[in-house]
This record gives structure tokens, C-alpha cells and sequence, in this order.
């Protein structure tokens, strides 16, 4: 099943009111932008631009974390999804919630211990600096180059349903001013300014997602039962009627949709253990009890939430309907502000869109530090410049970097809230690369002793070239059926069909292809592996001892 693309019909609703919904808007950037300049005041060094300094709380960065990873694919796609398709929808919510586990029994206090500011740094640390950093950098870049993908065209999508605006130019203009925000963050805040922007985003969107699914069950008699049955009553009048309750009405009309559901489950499972941007988060506590600490909060936090997104979600299947999300601006991704304006009219709607927006500038902020991090860190300070650099030389560039990837972002998001895809689908497709890309190469370099550079680049290039690959060449870039709804695609490129891979997401090929591959190129390699190098990494990943100093050249 392909991702769903809006109706052309009646894409000039409006939904509340314009002027309070911008009011709410300019309320959230007002206050958040505010803490991003009082952080400012204390970024004196490199440690503290990119990892707060190191002096972040347990509690808060798990708060910081959900904030990271609750972003609009958790809130408005997922929501959309399950209004659409019921039981398939929610499969994402147990797909990120899962993958929490993996993430802190393999890798959370591990890369905490062994790291300094970027993934490279755990991976290079027993290995050839150079091709290890630049291979571990170019990854960085491209998962966080797919993530901004689907926040920018989120938070277009937000934007044009709230603000009536229309035209294509109109809707680039709105993801161009999101992106400019964003880098106002990054390049004022840094690290620290990010990670309390997202502490607030993270207890504003969880307490609104609260406060919508106690207003839905409040409207059922707070009867679960009576809130699903409601949504099969109302599904069953809509132009396509669709089993919610029951798998398959998204993954399971044929063999290439179930091996579909197979990929999207094993990216979600395995994609956070290795975003950079998630892994980032961990350098930021001063201890390995904070790091286990950080992510027993997210999980908590991530998981509350993804309940609620379950009554959200079929909250606005049953008040709703398929058939007015999918005729709104923003599609399937429309459906929670939909929902909001149905119980509690143009005040409700702009809070939990103001939230929405919120939530969007917190990731894509959070995901450019990343990527300009990895660029200035790994490419420039350490294989550039060979570690003779001075910090705030390295921060100028990171800074630089960051609008050059704002820039790529937002002309990918431009393509991407034109071509309708669900935000959710988009966001499976990053964890896809990050579980082909990073994860293997993560796993080997922890816990396999023999793992040499040539296993790593085999891994890291293996997994990326053909995760990207793969995509570029299945329906997602071209070549899917036209929605007879609305003439077009739901593919990013109209009117050209190069696709010969069949599934959407290519999880199932990528990842099992780079575990492999890392196998692989240890077998053949030549080279010794450092017994010192690898002794050392193993008391650091244990003890924590030396994290400051993570860097080796």
C-alpha cells in the first residue's frame, strides 16, 4: 500500500480561524526563541555548543529525548494513519515504542561512555580515523537530510490546513520560513538552547495529547469498546469503507504489501538505536546512570504518549471520517487538528496545532545541530584539519553547516508536502537508512573484538549505498499509480516511472545486506585489530572512564 496522497478538491478549507491560529503560533515561537537566546549566554566552548556542556539531567534530557523523538510523524501521521486504517496505523506506535528497548540494552549507556560529541567518535575510536569519520559523517548527514524531509513537509502541511494558504509557491514559502526558524535555533542556542526548547515542547505535546484522548473517551462514556465501535460505524460509511479493528487494510491486500509491513517493522525495531541525532542526546548527561536514567524517562514518556495516540487516532476515525481527513489540506496528516477543531472548536485547534509547530521546530532543530556537528567534528576538525583545530573554528563551521543543510532541507521538504506523503511513512524510511547505515557498524564496533576498518566501511557504505539506492528506485521517487482522487502520484517525482523495486520501505534488503556486509569485510580484511585500542574501549564502554576524552589521534 502506498503512501497517501491529499485530494485536490477542496484544498482551499480553512480550518478555525486564521488569526488565532497565528496568534498561537507567534506565542510559541515568541517563548521558545527567548530560551534559545538566554542559552546562548552560556555556549563558552565546543562541549558546550554541542553537548550542553555535559551538565544535563537524567530526567531532563529523557524529557529532551520523547521531545527529539515524539516528532510530527509520531503526532500528526500516526494519528492520520490510525484514523485511516485502524489496526495498521497503530503499528508504527509499537514500532517506535519498541525499538526503545534496543536502544537501551545495546547502545544507550554504551556510546555514552565511549563518545565525546558524534557517533564517528565511538566508531573511529579503534579504527583508521579518517575513511571511519567520513564514512560515519556522510551517514549522519543523509538520515538527518530524510528526517528534516518529513518534518518540513509536516509542518507545511500544518501550516496550509491552519492558514488557508494555497498554491504551491504559497506552501514553499511557508516551509522556506520554517526553515529559517530552524537555523535560528541551531545557530543561536546550540546544544543546550535545543535541549530546552525540546523539554518544554515534549510536556506541552504530551499534556495536549492527554487532554484530547480525555476529551474523546469523555464523549464515549470513557469506554474504550464504545470509541472503537464508533469508528467501525463511521468507517463503514465513508467512500471506502475499511476493517479499523482488523490487520491488513493497510499491509495486506497482497504479498508485496505484507513483505512491505515485514521491512517497515524491522526499520522501525532497529532505526533508533542508530539515528545521530538520538544517540547525541547521550553525550549530553554528566554520568552512564543519567544515560540509563534519560532513556527509562523516554520510553515512559514515548509510551504514554503512543496510547494516546491510539485514542486519537480512532477518535478522529469515528468524529472525523476517512473521507474529510483525506479531503483536508495535509491529508492523512491533518487528521489530529482535524480532531481538535471537532471537540473544542478554534482554540482547542490552535493550541494543539501551536504544540504541532512547536514539536516540528524542537526535531528539525535538534536534527540540523546533528548533522552540522557531524560535518564540523568528524569531516572538518578531524579529518580536514587532523584534530589541529581551534574549538570555536570548529563551532564557526558547524554553524555554516547548519545553514547549508537548512537550505537542502527545505527545498526536499518543498518536494515532499507537494507530492502528499504521509510524514509517519517518511520518517520509516530515515530509520530505514539508520538501521542499514549505523546500527551493524554500531553493534560490531562494541561487541565484536575483531572488527576491523574495512568491516566498518563495507558496513557503513554497504548499508547507505544500498538503502538509498533502493529507495530512489521504488515507487516513493516515481512510478506509483495515480490516485483517481486527485490525478497525481504519491510519488516524489510526477509523470516518470524508473522504480524496479517493489517495496516502499527497504528495510528487509538494507539491513540483513550490512550486518553482512560488516562480516564480510572483517574476513577478508588484512588488518590486525588494536588490542590496546580494543581493551580501552571495552573499560570505557563499561566504566565511563575517559568519555571527555573520546577522541583519539
Amino acid at each position: 500500500m502506498l503512501p497517501l496522497a491529499a485530494p485536490a478538491a477542496p484544498a482551499t478549507t480553512t480550518v478555525g480561524n486564521p488569526a488565532v491560529n497565528i496568534s498561537i503560533f507567534g506565542a510559541f515561537v515568541l517563548v521558545t526563541l527567548a530560551i534559545t537566546f538566554k542559552a546562548s549566554r552560556n555556549n563558552k566552548s565546543a562541549a558546550d555548543y554541542y553537548a550542553a556542556g555535559r551538565n544535563i539531567s537524567g530526567t531532563q534530557n529523557g524529557l529532551a529525548i520523547a521531545g527529539d523523538y515524539l516528532s510530527a510523524a509520531s503526532f500528526l501521521g500516526i494519528a492520520g494513519a490510525i484514523a485511516i486504517y485502524g489496526y495498521d496505523g497503530f503499528l508504527y506506535s509499537i514500532g517506535f515504542l519498541v525499538a526503545w528497548l534496543v536502544a537501551l540494552l545495546l547502545v544507550a549507556e554504551l556510546m555514552r561512555n565511549t563518545a565525546r560529541y558524534t557517533m564517528a567518535d565511538v566508531l573511529a575510536f579503534r579504527m583508521r580515523q579518517r575513511p571511519v569519520r567520513t564514512a560515519a559523517a556522510t551517514s549522519t548527514l543523509v538520515v538527518s537530510l530524510f528526517y528534516l524531509l518529513a518534518q518540513m513537509a509536516g509542518a507545511g502541511a500544518l501550516v496550509t490546513l491552519l492558514l488557508g494558504v494555497t498554491g504551491e509557491l504559497a506552501q514553499a514559502v511557508v516551509v522556506i520560513l520554517v526553515g529559517a526558524l530552524m537555523m535560528v535555533y541551531v545557530l543561536v542556542g546550540g546544544m543546550r538552547g535545543t535541549t530546552y526548547v525540546q523539554i518544554i515542547k515534549a510536556t506541552l505535546l504530551i499534556a495536549g495529547a492527554g487532554v484530547m484522548t480525555v476529551w474523546v473517551l469523555g464523549k464515549y462514556g470513557f469506554n474504550l469498546s464504545a470509541l472503537l465501535g464508533g469508528a467501525v460505524d463511521t468507517s463503514a460509511t465513508q467512500a471506502t469503507p475499511r476493517d479499523v479493528l482488523s490487520p491488513g487494510a493497510q499491509y495486506g491486500a497482497t504479498d508485496i504489501s505484507k513483505l512491505d509491513f515485514i521491512s517497515l517493522a524491522l526499520a522501525l525495531v532497529f532505526g533508533t538505536a542508530g539515528l545521530p541525532h538520538v544517540l547525541m542526546r547521550f553525550y549530553t548527561v554528566p554520568t552512564a546512570k543519567d544515560a540509563r536514567r534519560s532513556v527509562v524517562w523516554a520510553i515512559w514518556l514515548i509510551g504514554v504518549f503512543y496510547l494516546f495516540s491510539l485514542v486519537i487516532g480512532y477518535g478522529a476515525g469515528a468524529l472525523v471520517g476517512a473521507d474529510t481527513i483525506l479531503a483536508a489540506p495535509g491529508a492523512v496528516n491533518a487528521a489530529a487538528p482535524l480532531l481538535a477543531f471537532e471537540l473544542g472548536g478554534t482554540i482547542l485547534l490552535g493550541v494543539i496545532a501551536g504544540v504541532a509547530f512547536a514539536t516540528i521546530l524542537a526535531v528539525v532543530a535538534g536534527l540540523t545541530i546533528t548533522a552540522s556537528a557531524s560535518f564540523a567534528h568528524d569531516i572538518y576538525a578531524s579529518v580536514i584539519k587532523k584534530g589541529q583545530v581551534n574549538p570555536n573554528a570548529e563551532v564557526k563551521v558547524a554553524r555554516i553547516a547548519a545553514i547549508v543543510i537548512g537550505a537542502v532541507s527545505i527545498g526536499l521538504g518543498i518536494l515532499a508536502l507537494q507530492a502528499g506523503l504521509n510524514i509517519a511513512f517518511l520518517v520509516a524510511l530515515a530509520f530505514a537508512i539508520a538501521a542499514s547505515a549505523n546500527l551493524p557498524t554500531i553493534i560490531y564496533t562494541l561487541f565484536w573484538q575483531r572488527f576491523t576498518t574495512q568491516g566498518a566501511l563495507w558496513s557503513i557504505y554497504g548499508g547507505l549505498i544500498t538503502c538509498v539506492t533502493l529507495i530512489l528506485f521504488s515507487p516513493v521517487v516515481s512510478g506509483a499509480p495515480v490516485n483517481p482522487a486527485t490525478g497525481k502520484s504519491p510519488s516524489l517525482l510526477q509523470d516518470v516511472d524508473f522504480s524496479w523495486f517493489p517495496l516502499n520501505n527497504p528495510g528487509l534488503v538494507s539491513i540483513p545486506l550490512s550486518f553482512f556486509l560488516g562480516w564480510l569485510g572483517t574476513k577478508l580484511s588484512k588488518e590486525q585489530p588494536d588490542e590496546l585500542k580494543n581493551a580501552e574501549l571495552e573499560v570505557r564502554a563499561l566504566t565511563g572512564i575517559g568519555a571527555e576524552k573520546a577522541v583519539a589521534h
